[in-house]
């Protein structure tokens, strides 16, 4: 099997590091070809706090997706997630020469590049544009511009911002556990692929990804991305709270959770107990599950009070901002028990379960049907997509952590096939007329890094 024809999804998470190997059938499935998962040791809170760590934690899930593929993994797409992550909306417009010439791609991106002039906090760089509605001259809400004839170019844009040493230890660790990134993604906008329907997007709907350190929330209107953030809370203090409350080990506090925890507490009586086996040679410990699911349901409760502040800062009171579709519940924290009603109650929002299986070819991976591989999976789909795109295009390479602004020029056709880390020579990277946005923000990100000190 050609390289070029398989697609390679890392997601670098607070908990777990997980590589999922696939390509698309004819049938524009996705077959899963490999997977690999390891613990994440070096990584709180979706931010890596130990490179030494989270880098021997990607080789071994690396390792395991080649052994499970039979393939030479290299280019992957790698996801960017984080307590950093934040997101504003702004407006911007340009001043064309010729209003009685169309609007084109170069009008987009002269528009877009006024956006990296925009002065952020210290440490912070623009890492995403997302162009939502364009206005030209008077008329407003104006999905797809190009073509158009007009003299005043504006848009209402949602940008994301990350810290500038965060991002580039990402790339750090990939590149010294010698592979390749050929794209990159935001993880909340890597798991609403994976598990939100286009009708789903276009009525409004609240995307949240419960993972270990943290929760993403994604929220679309109109088909269109709309407002994104993340909340430093995660399944991994709702353990540390079971941990705290009943005088266990984090091993037995995750166990009790995971096979005994629920998010409403109502459903157990005084006397269901599950005994714990005592620290060598101690007595077992006896923990009640009522009391297990009271500290579960305040810590989840008070997650769900954050989701909802994100909800209403958006605007889903307004009429024209409803989310007619409500939340959807993804990530390894939705997998506990009762946690759709809580949502649900606390609320007053429809709510469901997002599974990424719409996308997945029939088969003999249907453990891979789970919440908590939604991003890996959504990461995955995204390396189908560069690979269509970019189907002879060699791989995009991180020299170096930023330093600067980002959306540096793109500086010719020649890609340097192995430059060196940190490099010497700059990658180049080739143009290509049918490109994306979203390809053209990776080349000036990446020519970015190349050319750093």
């Amino acid at each position: 099997m050609e390289q070029g024809e398989i697609a390679i999804g890392l997601d670098i998470g607070t908990t777990k590091i997980v590589t999922i190997v696939g390509r698309k059938t004819e049938h524009n499935k996705i077959e899963i070809l490999g997977f690999g998962k390891a613990k994440s040791l070096g990584v709180q809170r979706g931010v890596v706090s130990n490179i030494t760590q989270t880098i021997e934690s990607i080789q071994h899930a690396v390792a395991m997706a080649e052994a499970d593929s039979g393939l030479k993994l290299k280019n992957f797409v790698v996801g960017i997630a984080g307590q950093h992550i934040r997101s504003l909306q702004h407006s911007d417009y340009i001043l064309r020469e010729n209003a009685q010439e169309v609007i084109t791609q170069v009008d987009i991106d002269k528009l877009i590049k006024n956006v990296h002039k925009l002065v952020m906090l210290p440490g912070e760089e623009i890492i995403h544009v997302l162009p939502q509605e364009y206005k030209v001259d008077i008329e407003p809400n104006i999905s797809v511009p190009i073509g158009m004839l007009g003299g005043r170019l504006e848009a209402n844009l949602h940008i994301v911002v990350g810290q500038k040493a965060a991002i580039g230890n990402i790339f750090s660790c990939v590149k010294k556990a010698d592979l390749e990134v050929s794209a990159i993604t935001l993880e909340p906008l890597a798991s609403a692929e994976a598990v939100l329907s286009d009708e789903e997007k276009e009525a409004g709907v609240c995307l949240v990804d419960i993972g270990g350190g943290t929760t993403d929330v994604a929220i679309f209107k109109d088909g269109i991305i709309r407002h994104t953030a993340v909340i430093p809370f995660g399944g991994n203090v709702i353990t540390e709270d079971i941990k705290e409350g009943c005088s266990i080990i984090e091993k037995q506090a995750e166990l009790l959770k995971v096979k005994f925890g629920s998010a409403w507490p109502g459903e157990n009586s005084e006397n269901e107990i599950v005994s714990i086996p005592g620290l060598r040679g101690r007595e077992p410990k006896e923990i009640s599950l009522k009391m297990l699911s009271q500290i579960i349901h305040a810590r989840l409760v008070e997650i769900i009070d954050q989701v909802y502040v994100e909800v209403k800062n958006y605007g889903h009171e307004e009429g024209k901002k409803k989310l007619i579709a409500g939340l959807v519940l993804t990530g390894g924290g939705a997998q506990l028990k009762h946690i759709k009603q809580l949502f649900e109650y606390e609320t007053g929002m429809d709510t469901r379960i997002g599974f990424p299986n719409e996308h997945l070819a029939k088969g003999d991976r249907s453990d891979l049907e789970s919440p908590m591989y939604a991003t890996a999976i959504g990461l995955l789909m995204k390396g189908v997509e560069v690979n269509e795109s970019h189907s002879n295009r060699p791989p995009i390479k991180a020299p170096k952590p930023p330093e600067g602004p980002i959306g540096g020029p793109i500086k010719g056709p020649d890609v340097s096939p192995d430059p060196p880390f940190p490099g010497d020579e700059e990658p180049k990277l080739p143009t290509d007329p049918k490109e994306t946005f979203f390809d053209k923000w990776v080349k000036g990100f990446m020519n970015f890094l190349a050319n750093e000190d």
